[in-house]
């Protein structure tokens, strides 16, 4: 696990005692916004670019293939698993999805209203 960006406040610490899990689920507490990617993952890019066009800057830490199956991702995303959600958006500690969602819920008009709600962007 890397943190090629640390933004969005306190530092990045690492336990080495602490279980990828455990580290995961503490990551996405610290952050209120946070972005679960693989190494070079282009729609990481587009995720960033997009969330930079609004004003805000996130955490962006990268799995490994195998750190993927700890993300944890909610019922709600009907079928998916952990392995085909690359990139991961967290808002507020909640799993937004991959692009598409992220996507969708800035085109509805709900992006910029979370964003303020977790206090990562002023109005």
């Amino acid at each position: 696990m890397s943190s090629p960006n640390a933004g969005g406040g306190g530092g990045l610490s690492i336990d080495e005692e602490e279980t990828v899990e455990t580290r995961i689920r503490r990551l996405i507490s610290e952050h209120p916004l946070i972005i679960f990617s693989r190494s070079s993952c282009c729609m990481c890019h587009v995720m960033k670019k997009l969330l930079a066009t609004i004003g805000v800057h996130p955490t962006v830490i990268e799995l490994d293939d195998h750190e993927f199956v700890s993300l944890p991702v909610p019922s709600s995303h009907g079928g998916l698993s952990s392995r085909n959600l690359s990139p991961a958006v967290f808002i507020g500690g909640t799993c937004v999805g991959g692009l598409e969602s992220l996507v969708a819920l800035h085109l509805g008009g709900h992006l910029i209203p979370k964003l303020v709600e977790v206090g990562v962007l002023c109005v």
